[in-house]
């Protein structure tokens, strides 16, 4: 029985081909990527992050985002997104059929030169253009912005400064914005402070939470932000994930476990425990080291 209150329903986003294998140190063949992505396909996920058209030198791991777009093995009822950082990027997405384009800033100056090397005043005009195209292409858009609880240069990042960048990017014309707790250090109070702010800008299903699990606090933010109305959430498999620019960042929250909460919670998420079970089980072969979600240590013991 759900709580009253509480979604009768989450979208869970699956980051886990692109966030949490863009801080592997080891390069999982294209074929494995391809290969997972379809595991996925077929878990009842209706959306997948499958890559990140930057710089291959920046993020080495997915150097070969053209070959896993282009060979996936689509399902009609997935939406398959991926990271862009410029209009070159954006360009790579469009030819090789992606059907939603990811656009991100940092809340932090700091974060932000460090992790695409430019001023938030600099990204903002190349996120204008990206936006502005993209729509102009007929796809949709989503927006990231890093760094919303804190800063692992700068510390605590105001409310104002975020709010700021949020309108930005809807005046822009992004559908949906994931506000991200980069290194992993906000707490329930935080979040629903956050959050009571947001809402009273912005509806609640244009907003979705994106937790790292640094200090295992993933699950607690994700429950008060249901209790906010909240039902759009980022998670990878098997909690894989990080930041190559924020140091101390840990794996993203779990999709196994996210999964596992919420429909013992009754709360419908569509998605095959076994089938993600499968899908975990592949990557974490591949990977050859366990994977750190709860789920799986438990799968596995």
């Amino acid at each position: 029985m759900i709580e009253q209150g509480y979604p009768k329903k989450v979208h869970i986003r699956e980051v886990g081909p692109r966030d949490g294998l863009q801080n592997e140190s080891s390069f999982i063949q294209t074929k494995d990527k391809i290969e997972w992505i379809n595991l996925l396909s077929d878990t009842g996920l209706k959306y997948i992050e499958v890559t990140s058209f930057v710089n291959p030198s920046w993020i080495p791991s997915l150097s070969d985002a053209e070959s896993v777009a282009k060979q996936i093995s689509k399902s009609p009822e997935v939406t398959y997104a991926a990271l862009v950082p410029n209009m070159k990027g954006l360009n790579r997405a469009i030819e090789n059929g992606i059907d939603e384009i990811s656009v991100f800033i940092s809340a932090s100056e700091t974060h932000n030169k460090k992790n695409i090397n430019k001023t938030i005043s600099e990204t903002e005009i190349v996120l204008s253009e990206v936006v502005k195209e993209s729509l102009s292409n007929q796809k949709t858009v989503r927006g990231y912005i890093s760094t919303v609880f804190g800063c692992p240069y700068e510390g605590k990042v105001e409310i104002d400064q975020i709010t700021r960048l949020a309108d930005s990017l809807f005046d822009m014309g992004i559908n949906e914005l994931s506000l991200g707790d980069t290194i992993g250090i906000a707490t329930p109070l935080q979040v629903k402070y956050v959050l009571e702010t947001f809402l009273k800008r912005y509806p609640s299903d244009s907003i979705a939470m994106h937790f790292h699990n640094t200090r295992g606090t993933a699950l607690a933010n994700v429950l008060a932000s249901l209790e906010m109305g909240i039902s759009k959430f980022d998670s990878s498999l098997g909690g894989l994930g990080g930041c190559p620019y924020a140091p101390g960042a840990s794996g993203n929250l779990a999709t196994d476990d996210l999964n596992y909460m919420l429909t013992n919670m009754g709360i419908q998420t569509n998605i095959d425990s076994d089938k993600l079970n499968t899908a975990a089980l592949f990557i974490q072969n591949k990977l050859q080291k366990p994977l750190e979600s709860h789920t799986m240590k438990y799968s596995s013991s």
